[in-house]
C-alpha cells in the first residue's frame, strides 16, 4: 500500500509537523469533536478511500487505567462522553433518551448511541506493540476534578483516555464505511489541571513513535 492509504486527523499544526516522514495524508481538524468529524468528512469526500483513519494527538490518562505520562495507548472504541442529558445529577445517555447520534434506522445501536468500535485489527497491533488498548472517551471539555474522573470510569468501564476529537472523527469514518482507530500519547492524568506535572513532549514522542509502528503494520 502507498501512504495516501492511511488518514491521520490531528488536532493542530505542532502535531502534523511531526508526521510528515511517515508519508500518510495528515489533515489539521481543529480542536474538539464537531471540527474534527468535519474535517475528516470533507479528507473522505476529496480522495480515494483510506485503508484506515487514525485519529491521533495527546491526552488525559484515567486513574486506575495503569498508563504512565508519555505511554502511548490505542483505542479499542471511541465514544462521547458528554453527549446526552443530565437528570438530577444522573448522566443519561442517548440510547436511555431514546436518541441517536445517526439518522434513524442507520448503523449499529452502539453507534446510535455514540459509540464507535474501532479497527478490527487494533488488538493485534496493540498487543505487538506494547500499547495499552482500551475505550477513548471524547469531551468537548475536558474534566478537571477528580469526581468527574472518577464518575466517568464508572459510565465507561476501562475506560483508559480522554481527548477532544476521536469520536467525531470515528463518526465521520463509520458513515463512509471506513475503518477507524485512536492512538494517543499520555501528557497527563484525567482530572484536576495541574500544568506543572504535564508532560507534552514525551507524549507526542510516545505519539509519533507508536504512528510510525502502526503505519507501517498497516502497509504490511
Amino acid at each position: 500500500m502507498s501512504g495516501a492509504d492511511i488518514l491521520i486527523v490531528v488536532a493542530t499544526a505542532g502535531e502534523a509537523a511531526l508526521l510528515g516522514e511517515l508519508g500518510a495524508r495528515l489533515v489539521v481538524c481543529g480542536v474538539g469533536p464537531v471540527a474534527a468529524a468535519l474535517a475528516t468528512q470533507r479528507a473522505l469526500l476529496g480522495g480515494p478511500a483510506p485503508a484506515l483513519v487514525v485519529s491521533a494527538g495527546i491526552g488525559g490518562a484515567f486513574p486506575g487505567s495503569g498508563l504512565q505520562l508519555g505511554q502511548a495507548a490505542l483505542a479499542s472504541e471511541m465514544l462521547y462522553g458528554d453527549l446526552g442529558a443530565w437528570d438530577e445529577g444522573e448522566f443519561l445517555p442517548l440510547d436511555a433518551l431514546g436518541l441517536s447520534a445517526l439518522p434513524e434506522g442507520a448503523g449499529t445501536a452502539a453507534q446510535r448511541a455514540g459509540r464507535f468500535a474501532a479497527w478490527d485489527g487494533g488488538s493485534a497491533f496493540a498487543a505487538r506493540a506494547g500499547l495499552a488498548y482500551g475505550p477513548f472517551v471524547t469531551l468537548s471539555s475536558v474534566t478537571g476534578s477528580d469526581e468527574q474522573a472518577a464518575a466517568l470510569a464508572r459510565r465507561v468501564p476501562g475506560v483508559l483516555i480522554e481527548g477532544m476529537e476521536g469520536a467525531g472523527v470515528a463518526h465521520a469514518a463509520a458513515l463512509h464505511g471506513v475503518p477507524c482507530t485512536e492512538l494517543r500519547g499520555v501528557s497527563n492524568p484525567v482530572g484536576p489541571r495541574d500544568r506543572s506535572g504535564w508532560q507534552i513532549g514525551p507524549a507526542l514522542a510516545a505519539m509519533t513513535a507508536g504512528l510510525a509502528q502502526l503505519t507501517q503494520a498497516v502497509r504490511g
